[in-house]
């Protein structure tokens, strides 16, 4: 069984949809949705620097609609995605373009809906300095109450040894000073807030606003969700899932425990790809693994997908 994965913030690196720009068509697509909600992607996937597309607001939608072009080379449609891959998912920002994919909310949809998404959460994450770090390694038994002691959210549970935590600066710089033991090392993270906190509550209620109208279907493939792992089969209760999840820790450790109960052998994750498929190489062995990162990559996965479709 194959699954199709779209990475999260952080994932993004200056220049990296340069050689996406040469398939036919990606540029077109790129500009129409930039004019759709007033930011140039083309700008930021090739000219912009690290500082400028670190910015929450800028990042989100230049991730989503990398992993939405990419993902279109292999699968066109929603019902292509649904006769060949068995489940679907995206870590974080990544769900919105796992529910486009699936045929949860149009593409462009997702677009409109990242773009409010990134501008929502920059906004909560400037009322107050907050951040997050990785910590590697360690026993999750020690590791969590160690984070609630010093008032930190685990706000990403990766599995494979990864936990990511969030808070203000201040408790950010007294977890570096003093980590957990057995922790091999904490590494303060690129981002610009403590997403998936309390602190992000703002942004739920923008996002609430912004889907109340929104157009929704019932995923045609196994949607896999952050919230905890399960598989979600309404649209309504997707779309809800994603605006809670905003504020609310990511279990990207139970959706890969999904991916095994469901029989997963092959594992695909879309543009700027590399951090999934690295967790999954040590949380699912045996699974086959292939990240898009260049245009590059599109033969193997074809390759990938018709050995599985072959099983």
């Amino acid at each position: 069984m194959l699954v199709l994965v779209a990475p999260g913030q952080g994932a993004q690196t200056p220049g990296f949809l340069i050689p996406w720009l040469d398939l036919p068509g990606v540029e077109d697509q790129l500009r129409e949705w930039s004019d759709a909600i007033d930011l140039d992607l083309v700008h930021y996937g090739t000219k912009a620097t690290e500082d400028e597309i670190r910015d929450t607001a800028v990042a989100q939608p230049l991730l989503v609609a990398a992993s939405l072009i990419s993902a279109r080379q292999l699968f066109a449609t929603a019902d292509d995605v649904a006769a060949q891959v068995g489940a679907a998912a995206g870590h974080s920002v990544g769900e919105l373009a796992a529910a486009a994919l699936t045929g949860a909310v149009s593409d462009g949809a997702a677009m409109s809906l990242v773009r409010r998404r990134g501008q929502a959460m920059a906004e909560a994450a400037a009322v107050t300095e907050t951040g997050m770090a990785a910590l590697l390694g360690g026993d999750e038994a020690v590791v969590l109450p160690h984070l609630e002691k010093l008032g930190l959210t685990p706000a990403n549970v990766n599995g494979a040894g990864q936990i990511v935590a969030a808070g203000t600066a201040e408790q950010i710089a007294a977890l570096v000073e003093n980590k957990p033991e057995g922790t091999r090392r904490v590494v303060p993270l690129k981002v610009a807030g403590a997403f998936h906190t309390h602190h992000m509550a703002p942004a739920v209620s923008a996002l609430e606003s912004a889907t109340a109208e929104l157009a929704v279907a019932d995923p045609l493939t196994r949607y896999v969700s952050n919230k905890d792992g399960q598989v979600v089969t309404s649209g309504r209760e997707l779309v809800q899932r994603l605006v809670g999840q905003v504020a609310n820790p990511v279990r990207w450790d139970r959706c890969m425990e999904t991916f095994k109960e469901l029989g997963v052998t092959a594992l695909i994750e879309a543009a700027p790809g590399g951090t999934l498929t690295g967790l999954a190489k040590r949380a699912l062995p045996g699974v086959k693994t292939l990240a898009l990162k260049t245009p590059d990559d599109l033969d193997a996965a074809r390759e990938l997908i018709a050995a599985v479709s072959a099983e």
